[in-house]
C-alpha cells in the first residue's frame, strides 16, 4: 500500500488552487474542464480539491472545513527549509494566522494557517529523521 494523494472538498475548486499557488508556492498539475477537481503538484502525493457535489454525486455525506470556529481534526503539512518566509506568504495571500513559527524543542520550526476554505496548514521545517 502506498499513500497518493488527499482530497479537500470545498466549494471553489479553481479559487482553492489558485490560493494554494499564491501561498505557497505549489504549481497547479491538473484541473477537469468543468473546474470541479483539481490538483496540485507537491512532490511525492497529491493534494487535490473536489467540488462539494462530487461526493454528493457519489451518495457520500459530507460536512464541508469551515474557516470559522475550530480546526477539523486534520491537517496539512508543508514543509520547508525557511518557515517565517513561508507563513508570511501565506498570511499575505489571505491565509489565517493560527500559530507563528516557533523553534520546537527536538530541532524542528514548525507554524500553522488555515486557508480559506478553513483547512489547517502545518509550514515546518522537515523532521530530522537521521537520528
Amino acid at each position: 500500500m502506498q499513500y497518493a494523494w488527499t482530497i479537500v472538498y470545498v466549494r471553489d475548486v479553481a479559487a482553492s488552487l489558485a490560493f494554494w499557488e499564491t501561498a505557497f508556492g505549489l504549481s497547479r498539475r491538473f484541473i477537469s474542464d468543468d473546474g470541479d477537481y483539481g490538483e496540485l503538484e507537491t512532490g511525492g502525493t497529491t493534494i487535490a480539491f473536489a467540488d462539494v457535489s462530487i461526493a454528493v454525486n457519489h451518495g457520500i455525506g459530507i460536512e464541508l472545513i469551515r474557516p470559522e470556529g475550530r480546526a477539523v481534526g486534520v491537517e496539512l503539512a508543508l514543509t520547508t527549509d525557511d518557515v517565517a518566509t513561508a507563513f508570511a506568504r501565506a498570511v499575505a495571500a489571505g491565509a489565517i494566522p493560527v500559530k507563528e513559527p516557533v523553534a520546537m524543542p527536538w530541532g524542528q520550526t514548525v507554524s500553522y494557517v488555515r486557508d480559506p476554505n478553513g483547512v489547517l496548514v502545518e509550514v515546518c521545517t522537515p523532521v530530522d529523521t537521521s537520528g
